[in-house]
């Protein structure tokens, strides 16, 4: 990969506890040159969170001073904390003739893709409302104010869905991080004007918008006919 090439952006969103640390883990394993844009938050961390691991972790008079000289690519505020992506992420990578992986929500989505067109958005889905009410439950992190929020969230998130390139329902671990992979992979190869894999591409274009909206509907459904508790 030429250190001239534009870097390809891969934004991945997902309503929370739809197992996409999971996936973006593995993925970072398995794909080369590929970096992780480690955000920016005015949240305190949680736990084990180190800062520029995790996030960076700053105060709100710094976001605020890093908003007004534009050094964000996107922000948003988020239950009273900024989030926000660098811009010197993106220069890095091109540096190093890498691509970049954000992990933002799909309001950040939506500014990434209207100042870089060219970004790749994945859009990570639970099989079901159920499921991931079970998986938020079985973390045992959340009180159940916080867990019917995100659910509640999850819902208005997945209606946007139809804004993204790729959709990936994550079922199955193995095949959704091998989708996940493929989807990368594929994109690296159609830019590069290459053959590759052919299963691989297939894989990929299994996830494409176009081609899975029929698989999630009933997805939507599930979160419409069963809304959150009080």
């Amino acid at each position: 990969m030429s250190p001239s090439r534009q870097p390809i952006v891969y934004i991945i969103s997902a309503p929370s506890g739809s197992g996409k640390s999971t996936l973006v883990n593995e993925l970072l394993k398995l794909v080369h040159k590929l970096d992780f844009s480690v955000s920016y938050t005015t949240r305190p961390p949680r736990g084990s969170e180190q800062n520029g691991k995790q996030y960076f972790f700053i105060q709100r008079e710094e976001f605020e001073k890093m908003i007004g000289q534009d050094e964000f690519l996107e922000h948003a505020d988020v239950f009273g904390n900024y989030y926000g992506t660098a811009r010197r992420l993106l220069r890095e990578a091109e540096e190093r003739g890498h691509d970049l992986l954000l992990d933002i929500d799909v309001q950040g989505a939506q500014q990434i893709k209207q100042k870089l067109p060219d970004s790749v958005s994945i859009f990570i889905l639970p099989p079901d409302r159920k499921t991931l009410e079970w998986r938020l439950r079985h973390r045992s992190e959340d009180s159940e104010k916080v867990i019917q929020r995100r659910l509640d969230t999850a819902r208005r998130e997945i209606e946007n869905y139809d804004k993204y390139n790729y959709i990936l329902i994550n079922d199955k671990l193995e095949e959704s991080s091998e989708s996940l992979q493929a989807i990368v992979l594929s994109e690296r190869l159609r830019r590069s004007m290459s053959k590759g894999d052919q299963r691989m591409m297939q894989l990929a274009d299994e996830c494409r918008l176009t081609n899975i909206r029929s698989r999630v509907q009933p997805i939507l459904e599930s979160f419409r006919n069963l809304p959150a508790q009080a």
